[in-house]
């Protein structure tokens, strides 16, 4: 496979809205020791790309200064000690970075092949959010067979893949979306209840259910404190991201009296090592049920490599349902 010198990229020109992602070209990059290069076919969109575009989330010091997370593709180059990969498989990989490109590295260990019938455009809906769900829902929260799991945002691709994922594993599986397409759609999935929350309180639901036993959180904001109320006596919260803020003012007593278990994580700081856990993990667990078809990807569009402003603009309209990609090869 002939690599070439430069590549097409989109670049952060500047901080700011949607608009600021330019397409521009860079060199591309070489795989070190312990890495794969990968010639992307579809990168996926996720939050912490908009984050880093708005000067919010910026990428560790030794990775791409490029918006992208997760990508499938074709491996293109081995750097030294890499013995799992050769030039020409298909993977989906995580990335820490360098996604909107042409080529990008990552860690050898941090990809995984590409389950057995799935297209290139959804494997690259793979990796970030199912890394994240799997870390959140399973390693951290501990979810169980039989306990009440409640995911805010159930149609977006974080909650798309928290509720099939939770209902997979036996849990009885509540979720919030905002109009009644988006409740259908988690239905669909396999909650058991979805409700809109612009008509519904999901406190005043969960308690009457005996309330969650696991609640996973992107909103933030009045939800930390509503999430504490809606939580069962033992119950966790797991944070993960904080759409309407991360500053709060809370109560902490009803933590110690009731027991309450308070946790989150962000999954591009995390080391390698435990990145490489999870990925085996994942391929251990839910690969098997991807290749079957059992749970996949919900896509909601897909856009060319240089309409990232574009993809970007749907995602914060928060009008769509599952994932969105770019299609770069």
């Amino acid at each position: 496979m002939q690599i070439p010198s430069e590549m097409t990229v989109v670049e952060i020109s500047e901080y700011g809205g949607p608009e600021v992602l330019k397409p521009a070209t860079a060199p591309v990059p070489r795989p070190g020791p312990g890495q794969i290069l990968v010639r992307i076919a579809y990168a996926g969109v996720n939050r912490p790309d908009a984050l880093q575009r708005a000067g919010n989330y910026a990428p560790p010091p030794d990775a791409s200064p490029l918006p992208g997370l997760e990508a499938s593709g074709h491996v293109a180059a081995i750097g030294d000690g890499v013995t799992r990969w050769s030039v020409g498989d298909a993977v989906a990989a995580l990335l820490p970075g360098g996604g909107y490109a042409e080529y990008a590295v990552t860690d050898a260990d941090h990809a995984l092949p590409v389950p057995d019938g799935m297209s290139m455009d959804r494997a690259a809906a793979l990796c970030e959010t199912f890394f994240t769900v799997w870390t959140n829902v399973f390693m951290r929260g501990g979810l169980k067979a039989g306990e009440r799991f409640l995911v805010h945002g159930g149609s977006s691709g974080i909650g798309t893949v928290a509720i099939q994922l939770a209902a997979l594993h036996g849990a009885r599986v509540f979720t919030t979306a905002g109009s009644v397409s988006k409740c259908q759609s988690c239905l669909d999935l396999g909650a058991d209840q979805a409700l809109n929350y612009r008509e519904a309180d999901f406190v005043e639901v969960l308690r009457a259910e005996g309330g969650a036993d696991l609640i996973l959180d992107m909103v933030g904001g009045p939800y930390i404190a509503r999430n504490l109320d809606a939580l069962a006596d033992d119950g966790r919260l797991v944070q993960i991201a904080f759409l309407q803020g991360p500053e709060v003012e809370l109560n902490m007593t009803q933590v110690m009296t009731r027991r309450l278990t308070i946790t989150g994580s962000t999954l591009r700081p995390q080391s390698p090592a435990a990145k490489t856990a999870i990925a085996r993990a994942l391929e251990t667990e839910v690969w098997p049920h991807l290749a079957s078809g059992r749970i996949g990807p919900v896509m909601d569009s897909e856009y060319a490599l240089a309409d990232a402003s574009e993809a970007h603009a749907r995602m914060e309209s928060s009008a769509h349902i599952g994932k969105i990609v770019l299609k770069v090869a």
